[in-house]
C-alpha cells in the first residue's frame, strides 16, 4: 500500500478557464491514487517585496505554509513572452523568501506546460526550470511534458477529449508518483 503523498499544484494562469487549468483539473483526475493533488491559489498573492519580510502579508504566510506542507509540486503553466507568466514568478518569489527559508527547498516537482501552439510552451517550460534548479527543487526530467494545441486535446471541464493525450498524460503522471518515490528515498 502506497501513502497517500500531498501534492500541491500550481497553476500559472489566473483565468477561471484557463487551458493551463484545464489541464492540471486533468492531470489531477488520470494521477495515481496515491497523488492527492491540491491547486492553490495564487492570484491573491500580493507582489513580492522585501520590505514586507519582516511583517509578511497573510496571503504570502498562508501559501508558504501550503508549500511547507506538501510532499511536491506540480506546475502546469502557459508561455508568456518566451517565459512564465508574472504571476507564476511572483508566486516562486513570495515562497523562496526570506532568503534561507525557501519553502520550496527539496521539493520534489515536475513542469508540464502547454499552449494552444504547436510548441507547447516549451519556452516557459525551460524557463521555470532554470528558478527550480536555484531554489534546490529536484525537477522530474522524463516524461518532457509539453503540451501543444492543448484548446483541442482538453475540454472545457478538464477531461481529456484526446484519448492519446490522456494517457500521456496519466504516464507522466504516474511516473511524477515513482520520481516522488526516489526523491524521497523509497523508490
Amino acid at each position: 500500500m502506497t501513502d497517500t503523498i500531498d501534492v500541491v499544484g500550481i497553476v500559472g494562469s489566473l483565468r477561471r478557464q484557463s487551458f493551463s487549468r484545464r489541464l492540471a483539473l486533468a492531470l489531477t483526475a488520470v494521477a495515481p491514487a496515491s497523488l492527492k493533488v491540491d491547486l492553490a491559489p495564487i492570484g491573491g498573492l500580493p507582489l513580492y517585496d522585501q520590505d514586507e519580510d519582516a511583517d509578511p502579508p497573510a496571503p504570502w504566510r498562508e501559501f508558504r505554509e501550503r508549500v511547507r506542507r506538501a510532499d511536491a509540486v506540480l506546475f502546469v503553466t502557459p508561455e508568456y513572452n518566451r517565459s512564465v507568466p508574472g504571476v507564476l514568478k511572483n508566486a516562486i518569489d513570495v515562497g523562496s523568501r526570506p532568503y534561507g527559508q525557501s519553502a520550496w527547498n527539496g521539493k520534489p516537482c515536475a513542469v508540464v506546460s502547454c499552449s494552444p501552439g504547436s510548441q507547447g510552451a516549451f519556452g516557459a517550460n525551460h524557463h521555470l526550470r532554470q528558478s527550480l534548479v536555484f531554489l534546490n527543487m529536484p525537477v522530474m526530467q522524463q516524461p518532457e511534458a509539453y503540451i501543444g494545441g492543448v484548446d483541442k486535446l482538453v475540454d472545457e471541464n478538464g477531461k481529456f477529449s484526446n484519448p492519446s493525450t490522456g494517457e500521456f498524460c496519466r504516464g507522466v503522471m504516474a511516473s511524477f508518483e515513482r520520481w516522488i518515490q526516489t526523491v524521497r528515498g523509497g523508490g
